[in-house]
């Protein structure tokens, strides 16, 4: 073999080389810094627990579906029964009808004697847009955190507060402490009647609610009587009329590990 061949030879060798390693970097990379794992197949339920009447998986998504004929009188959750982390980013897509009403409910637990009740922080969405990236806790506190808001929620030392301090639908002991921007602003970033990407990053007790990459609320729980510092995943659908609402491409990242 001459020297120009052998030459050529050992250029293609480190080239293919080179691009194999560099290949396999940015691959490892990726996967470490994504680290999201999917928790809905998009095909079944499995892991996840709901009423059939009103959960189905239909082109990929989870869907929620009220009909005129199973009208519902109280909102209705299907749960996922994965090892749900304490601290965590949440990364999902929704759709959700005109008329519709729904929300991510997580650190949550389940309400003795309701089946598919779930009590605990909301990450809220409807689809008059007014709703969307707002902290609603369920069953409890009500609103801690409208569109635009930071909120601080200060130490109650009264364990029977809830009754005390609930009212209008809003926790009246928060406090705002920032604005994040005006409703019509923020709403201005969400799509009727397609779908969206709701991002949770849970961590502590700092809850972000993110929808397509902006920021649309805050809130810092420093209430130990009433906070939750774990607990369940589940999504709803609400009471109301008939409605749909469809989830798909859901993923949690556990931020302690």
């Amino acid at each position: 073999m001459n020297r120009t061949l052998l030459l050529v030879y050992t250029l293609l060798y480190f080239s293919f080389f080179s691009y194999n390693c560099q290949s396999s970097i940015s691959t490892k990379s990726f996967s470490d810094e994504d680290g999201f794992m999917e928790i809905f197949d998009g095909v079944t339920l499995n892991e996840w627990e709901g009423d059939s009447v009103y959960w189905s998986v239909r082109d990929g998504a989870l869907v929620g579906e009220i009909t005129p004929e199973t009208i519902v009188d109280r909102n209705t959750f299907i749960i996922w029964n994965g090892d749900m982390p304490a601290d965590f980013e949440l990364k999902v897509e929704y759709r959700v009808s005109e008329n519709g009403n729904s929300g991510i409910n997580y650190r949550s637990e389940k309400v003795d004697g309701i089946p598919f009740a779930l009590r605990g922080y909301q990450a809220d969405l409807n689809g008059k847009k007014n709703l969307d990236g707002s902290n609603y806790e369920e069953r409890r506190r009500s609103t801690l955190a409208s569109q635009g808001d930071k909120v601080l929620i200060p130490t109650i030392e009264d364990p029977d507060s809830i009754h005390l301090y609930r009212r209008k639908n809003f926790w009246t002991k928060r406090q705002v402490t920032g604005e994040l921007g005006t409703r019509e602003s923020l709403q201005a970033h969400i799509k009727s009647g397609d779908w969206n990407a709701y991002h949770l990053i849970i961590q502590g007790n700092r809850m972000q609610h993110i929808v397509n990459g902006v920021l649309m609320s805050e809130v810092i729980d420093e209430d130990p009587v009433n906070r939750r510092m774990d607990g369940l995943l589940g999504v709803q659908v609400h009471v109301g009329p008939p409605m749909t609402v469809e989830y798909r491409n859901i993923k949690i990242k556990d931020l302690k590990q």
